[in-house]
């Protein structure tokens, strides 16, 4: 059959999606911290290559000091949207900014996707003259012009927030919001499309997290712990929905892909009063929204003399819950547990009553565990998660931050990407993929794009 879409890898729903075929390649942000440019790596994802799991294409940044982070596609599934105004759009360009430089790359994907190349950048003083922003993080394609989130202002102060590019030519167009309201910080940022609802989260501003967890700021609960939300038409401030000034860096958003859903899930990287992890469910009741607990992860006793410096007084790891994932059917949530090692999987089919369903170690602070492929203690943890669209695949690297990495893991990290298969047939559970282990060396890779898409890059304004 002729499909007559802009680009086949749009979808009208969240289910038309998992139908598509399976991803060949990712695309993986690699951090270098040996005084050398980051870049962006291709792997090859594909069981039947003969390049499966190794790395086949990658493009180097023409600066150092980028530090790769988040990413995303220039245009997606939303361009669907009833009210798109740029339906002819096609998922070809990789908006690639850098955290520290605030400098934003434009790769071209084609005519080869395995070997893709820069075709504009955007410095930073560009940015900061027409937003206002500085350190740029989550790239989310929007209906109407691609959206990026900022951490702060040139000075390395607030306040945080989004700003918009244009479609065609990449040019940041200004600053998002019309109205702000009380929101400073900000960490992450996602939507509603269904609701005209934009919600976005906390960190800290650059100058509270650029040379690492700043103790003080910590335990005087000094960073981010609200989430706000948006009316995503007008841009304006609508509530704030504190979870508790103990419940420090509220970060990875991920609402339900189904548009007829109003409600998502939010992870916190850890309490002051005991060094747990949690999970927040927000939701809308009566036109207003509201957020609740509904998962609570502990943090694991452990031995000082396994334990970094910041940590021996403790005794005990914490999780450090750093992100989250939501298959395209809503139904399974992925928590990556980057302090004690630990993959989680739960059934959130009940989004107000999660299930437990698996889990899986690999690295940690304390644990070390070892992958099956290389027998040998790994650093680092489950960190940036991803999941394929089909909901069979999830994939993960291990770095988070580049000095925060040097805090949690001061023996330094050696970078990976490992695999695990999902038996989404059978009521949960999934498994490490024994065979799937990329070792990166001395460079840490972060965020995985797949090819065509995956749960965290397309938004749907059908339901399934």
């Amino acid at each position: 059959m002729t499909i007559l879409r802009p680009d086949p890898t749009y979808y009208p729903s969240p289910r038309m999606a998992m139908q598509a075929p399976k991803e060949k390649l990712a695309y993986v942000a690699v951090l270098n911290p040996n005084g050398r440019p980051d870049a962006l790596a291709v792997m090859d994802v594909d069981p039947d290559s003969s390049t499966y799991t190794e790395v086949v294409g990658r493009v180097e940044m023409p600066v150092m000091g980028d530090e790769l982070h988040h990413f995303g596609w220039n245009a997606c599934s939303a361009s669907l949207c009833p009210y798109a105004p740029h339906p002819h759009l096609e998922r070809r360009y990789l908006i690639v900014p850098g955290l520290r430089s605030s400098r934003i790359h434009v790769i071209d994907t084609k005519p080869d996707p395995a070997k893709p190349h820069i075709v504009k950048v955007i410095e930073p003083e560009e940015l900061h003259e027409r937003t206002g922003y500085s350190r740029p993080h989550t790239t989310h394609c929007g209906p109407d012009g691609i959206y990026m989130n900022a951490l702060g202002t040139p000075d390395g102060n607030g306040p945080g927030g989004v700003f918009v590019m244009d479609h065609d030519t990449f040019e940041p167009l200004g600053r998002w919001e019309v109205d702000r309201g009380p929101q400073q910080f900000s960490y992450d940022f996602w939507w509603h499309l269904g609701h005209d609802t934009m919600i976005t989260s906390e960190w800290g501003t650059p100058n509270m997290v650029e040379a690492g967890l700043d103790p003080e700021v910590l335990l005087s609960n000094g960073y981010g712990h609200r989430i706000h939300v948006w009316d995503l038409r007008r841009r304006k401030h609508l509530q704030a929905l504190d979870l508790g000034e103990e419940h420090q860096m509220v970060l990875e958003l991920r609402p339900a892909h189904d548009p007829t859903k109003a409600y998502g899930f939010v992870g916190v990287v850890v309490s002051t009063k005991d060094l747990s992890a949690s999970i927040w469910l927000w939701h809308r009741e009566n036109d207003k929204w509201d957020i609740t607990k509904v998962i609570d992860i502990p943090a694991e006793p452990a031995e000082p003399d396994l334990l970094p410096p910041l940590l021996k007084g403790f005794g005990a790891v914490p999780p450090l819950v750093s992100d989250i994932n939501l298959s395209l059917d809503d139904r399974f949530l992925y928590i990556s547990c980057w302090g004690t090692g630990e993959m989680r999987q739960y059934d959130v089919s009940d989004p107000f009553d999660p299930r437990h369903t698996g889990s899986l170690h690999l690295g940690g602070i304390a644990r070390r565990t070892e992958h099956p492929k290389t027998g040998r203690p790994l650093n680092g943890a489950p960190q940036m998660v991803e999941v394929s669209r089909d909901g069979r695949r999830v994939y993960f690297s291990n770095s988070l931050y580049s000095s925060w990495d040097e805090q949690f893991y001061p023996d330094g990290i050696r970078g990976w990407v490992a695999r695990a298969d999902v038996d989404a047939d059978n009521g949960g559970g999934f498994t490490l993929d024994a065979d799937f282990f990329t070792d990166f060396g001395d460079e840490r890779p972060h965020q995985i794009r797949l090819q065509g898409g995956d749960s965290s890059s397309d938004s749907f304004c059908y339901p399934s």
